[in-house]
């Protein structure tokens, strides 16, 4: 069934019947082009460190929690299989790719494993989706979670093809056209366009007539079937898509450290992604991207911080857990949230303002 007009009126939320369907608020924003200029000129101020280990690992991350942020924030779903999806095609680069497990990869060329990487990845996240729709509420992330630990507990116990708990080692990267995509500058910038690719889609997508049936299908399935829509297909097509996305986070993944190991797929992981996805903000493309960069920064510096201090690094994750909890308590809608209610308690100051001037 086609969207008619009226029927887009209809399936369309609040917060999205406020505006025009296919708009592009962003492009408008000042802030969004000093933040699009400074992604650009990056390599021209951050050393190599910065611009792998916190940026370009920032936009992996944030491509990963992405793809979950589509599924919740306009499907209603919450997947904690997305690094999973991630994962399982970084072992295909690997298995399908050139590696040092050379009686496991078969050599293929990266090209040719690159997209067979993507098919396989994307097909098995639809899968897993086609079993997590039958399902709702807590018992579709208990399924999805389910499907990230069995695939965790395979890959430590398969060593025919995953060469269980050592994983595969020095997975070739890209080499074309003279350059070494794998170079820090180089692969930032392969980085930063999949990134954006990914965001400008989801972004799109959910202004076209299958993003706004699929809120509908969130905010009133019953009514959406009465209307026609086949709920099950859509809540499908969006694993897929949200699948592929995931999918492109885990190649780049794989050139990123030039090997996987169960322990990138562990059920900890998986759990992360959601964190990050939900101290951004599930309610726009962006909040992803602003938790990777909260979560690499701890990550990175609280770890540090917490050795020079003598105490165990692994318990940056007990800040990760008190950031959490503080913006999850302070606002549903996590850092974007924050932001949002910030500015509109400077709105009423500034009208005051603006009328007092009005009224000299």
């Amino acid at each position: 069934m086609s969207l008619t007009h009226d029927a887009r009126v209809a399936v369309r939320p609040a917060d999205v019947a406020q505006r025009p369907a296919r708009t592009w608020p962003e492009i408008n924003n000042p802030a969004a082009w000093i933040v699009a200029i400074i992604l650009l000129i990056m390599p021209l101020i951050a050393s190599g460190f910065f611009l792998i280990e916190i940026f370009a690992t920032t936009l992996i991350l944030g491509i990963m929690a992405l793809s979950l942020m589509f599924l919740a924030g306009y499907g209603g779903m919450v997947s904690l299989m997305q690094l999973t999806i991630a994962g399982f095609s970084a072992y295909m680069v690997a298995v399908f790719g050139v590696s040092g497990n050379a009686n496991i990869s078969l050599g293929w060329p990266w090209w040719l494993a690159v997209p067979m990487a993507l098919a396989l990845a994307t097909a098995f996240g639809t899968l897993g989706g086609a079993l997590a729709v039958r399902t709702e509420g807590i018992y579709t992330i208990m399924i999805t979670l389910a499907i990230g630990a069995a695939f965790y507990y395979f890959t430590n116990q398969n060593w025919a093809i995953f060469n269980g708990h050592t994983g595969i080692n020095t997975v070739a990267t890209p080499h074309f056209w003279g350059v070494n995509w794998r170079a820090d500058i180089p692969f930032y910038y392969v980085v930063l366009a999949v990134a954006a690719l990914c965001y400008f889609a989801v972004e799109y997508i959910s202004r076209a007539p299958f993003g706004l049936a699929l809120q509908g299908v969130r905010d009133n399935p019953r009514r959406m079937a009465a209307l026609g829509f086949n709920v099950n297909a859509h809540r499908v097509a969006a694993y897929a898509f949200a699948s592929f996305v995931a999918a492109l986070a885990g190649v780049l993944q794989v050139w990123n450290y030039r090997q996987i190991s169960p322990g990138s797929v562990s059920v900890g992981a998986c759990i992360d992604v959601l964190i990050i996805a939900v101290v951004g903000g599930i309610t726009r493309p962006i909040g992803p991207f602003i938790g990777a960069l909260i979560f690499v920064l701890l990550r990175t510096f609280a770890l540090d911080f917490l050795v020079r201090l003598g105490l165990d690094g692994n318990r940056f994750r007990l800040l990760i857990g008190l950031g959490f909890l503080a913006i999850v308590f302070w606002s549903s809608d996590g850092v974007i949230g924050l932001w949002q209610r910030w500015r509109q308690s400077q709105r009423p100051r500034t009208d005051r303002q603006n009328g007092g001037r009005g009224h000299g």
